[in-house]
């Protein structure tokens, strides 16, 4: 009778079948997992900003700024600037690193791992930030809570790396679902704007994160988004012209948020010079324009609806675009996709309401050109058009405003790219033009981790043995002997286990010497390192590494092989396997 074998779901196990670039359904398991943990973590984060604002915000709404006195709401920014002063620029500067940007660079060098110091740094800089007046948004803080406690949890199971980059896309995706309740946008922006590659493997663990995002979400605040939106349309396609106009605009706007965001020389002023810069530029706007601090969720409704003044949608357009670059380039570590969204509604209406003026009777609502210049707006600072409509979809709920917003948000992107010469807001650092993220050879390796490649029929010896012991390292059939050293400071050999037996059987053919004393040859010790055969200098590696790592680590340590330790604690540490240079080249070659 066939014999029926259980499937191994011990810890071990989940971590081999991680390993391996076909572990959907573990993947799957963890996109699951990390959707919870994340969702609960975005209503606790909420619930703080809440919590805030029943403190001194008018019927506790923390976006009511325009319900204080100027007095009160010029100073909330002067002191927000004064909190993170004092209590972030105190601590080193790795560790002020937050938000969407931190998350992006420990995924392209660091696989993923995230400091426990930034993230709880995180907490209170994105609550004092929106309850401060400053023109930040929630959703930076967001993703950076999401991505780094998904990330958390397989760095507690001890999970290969290459599981800690889904992780990382699911912790992104499912922060996002919970700010704006907008699920698929959240799918778009993780693998567009985050982990830049679109697969199966990732699709699928993400797309579940992500609803459980908005489940958790939708169980605290309801089902509604994040802000109401009218039932708009384009009408006539005599507007298109227009909108074309408005797109190329909003792509110019998008273009100066990006370059004075990275202004050299603000960057470049003294730390107190920056933050006095940013306080006093935002107390003072907000005096007489409340509208441009926090988030401008509220804003943003309003100039849906067509409930703001001329002169408040060019404070919006022109002050909070500032400010908020400003804000940005002073090391300040805001969200900025909830104020680019403000900005970009805010043009577009004042483009409708030109326009309505320009052609009157024919031109379209005012509420359209603004529900499309937010998508535009977003897209061409992030580089991220598929998101950017995707939330469009998802907080219209209309399909027919999807073929203008199409328009839009291709002129605006291309405007902010070729005129502007920007790239995406959040990639800061290119290579031949690509991001280290966007290399296919880096995207290929970094879905593998090394057991999955991994040569594991080895044997260890110390450089000196004897034949007998020699023979006896060869009856297990392996494929390579490791030969260590007497010093840590000198690197471990890896020999060929066919070239140590072929030497082997020359050298019992050969004719003995009588020995006088009558002992045997065998009792002869042996040089390993003199044997002829391939020997490869082997670097340690660790086993949770992906494949990117290995191709790494082989270049910098100038080797063709890595050995592949398994376990924490330096005196419990055992030699795993061995991963070559050819072996890399092999995998990737069969996946091209």
């Amino acid at each position: 009778m066939p014999r029926f074998s259980l499937p191994d779901l011990s810890l071990e196990g989940f971590r081999q079948r991680l390993a391996s670039v076909d572990a959907l359904p573990q993947l799957c398991v963890l996109g699951v997992v990390s959707g919870l943990i994340t969702g609960g973590f975005m209503v606790g984060f909420r619930l703080l900003i809440d919590l805030g604002a029943l403190a001194f915000m008018p019927g506790g709404d923390p976006e009511a700024f325009e319900g204080l006195s100027p007095q009160v709401r010029s100073a909330l920014p002067i002191l927000a600037v004064i909190l993170v002063g004092v209590f972030l620029w105190r601590q080193p500067e790795k560790a002020r690193k937050l938000g969407v940007g931190h998350v992006m660079e420990r995924l392209t060098y660091h696989q993923g791992r995230f400091p426990l110091r930034n993230w709880l740094n995180q907490w209170w800089v994105g609550v004092v930030t929106v309850l401060g007046g400053l023109s930040a948004g929630r959703e930076g803080p967001a993703i950076h809570l999401g991505a780094a406690a998904s990330s958390g949890l397989g760095q507690q199971l001890r999970l290969p790396h290459n599981s800690l980059r889904v992780l990382v896309a699911c912790g992104t995706a499912a922060g996002i679902s919970a700010s704006f309740n907008t699920p698929i946008a959240g799918v778009i922006f993780a693998m567009e704007v985050v982990m830049m590659e679109y697969t199966i493997a990732g699709f699928m663990p993400v797309i579940l994160a992500s609803t459980m995002g908005a489940l958790v979400a939708q169980l605290v605040y309801g089902s509604e988004p994040a802000f109401q939106v009218p039932t708009v349309s384009l009408g006539s396609l005599s507007n298109l012209p227009w909108l074309v106009v408005t797109a190329l605009v909003i792509g110019l706007l998008a273009g100066l948020f990006i370059h004075v965001a990275r202004s050299e020389w603000i960057k470049g002023l003294p730390v107190w010079l920056r933050l006095s810069l940013v306080a006093v530029a935002t107390a003072g706007v907000a005096w007489w324009y409340p509208e441009v601090q926090g988030i401008g969720y509220d804003s943003l409704s309003a100039s849906l609806t067509g409930d703001l003044a001329v002169d408040v949608l060019l404070a919006l357009v022109v002050a909070k675009l500032l400010l908020t670059a400003i804000t940005v380039a002073s090391g300040i570590p805001i969200g900025i996709i909830g104020p680019v969204l403000v900005i970009g509604a805010a043009a577009g209406a004042l483009m409708g309401l030109l326009g309505g003026w320009i052609w009157p009777g024919r031109g379209a609502d005012p509420g359209v050109y603004a529900m499309l210049g937010m998508a535009a707006m977003m897209g061409a600072v992030l580089q991220a058009p598929l998101a950017a409509l995707m939330a469009l979809l998802e907080l219209t709920h209309n399909p027919n405003i999807i073929l203008p917003g199409m328009l839009a948000v291709v002129v605006s992107g291309l405007t902010s790219r070729q005129l502007c010469r920007c790239d995406g807001f959040f990639i800061s650092a290119t290579r031949h033009g690509l991001h280290p993220l966007q290399q296919p050879l880096m995207q290929a390796l970094s879905r593998v981790s090394v057991p999955a490649v991994m040569e594991r029929s080895l044997e260890r010896t110390p450089r000196m043995v004897t034949r007998e012991r020699a023979r006896a390292l060869l009856t297990r059939n392996p494929i390579w002997v490791l030969i260590e050293r007497s010093s840590d400071d000198k690197p471990v050999l890896a020999l060929k286990a066919a070239d140590l037996a072929r030497w082997l059987m020359e050298a019992e053919s050969e004719p003995r010497a009588e020995d006088g004393d009558g002992e045997g040859e065998d009792a002869e010790l042996i040089d390993l390192l003199e044997i002829p055969g391939l020997r490869l200098e082997l670097a340690p590696i660790h086993l949770q590494a992906t494949l990117s790592e290995a191709f790494e680590r082989l270049n910098d340590q100038a080797v063709d092989a890595l050995y592949v330790e398994h376990g924490n604690r330096p005196k419990q540490k055992r030699i795993s396997g061995i991963i070559t240079r050819g072996a890399i080249e092999r995998y990737y070659s069969l996946k091209e």
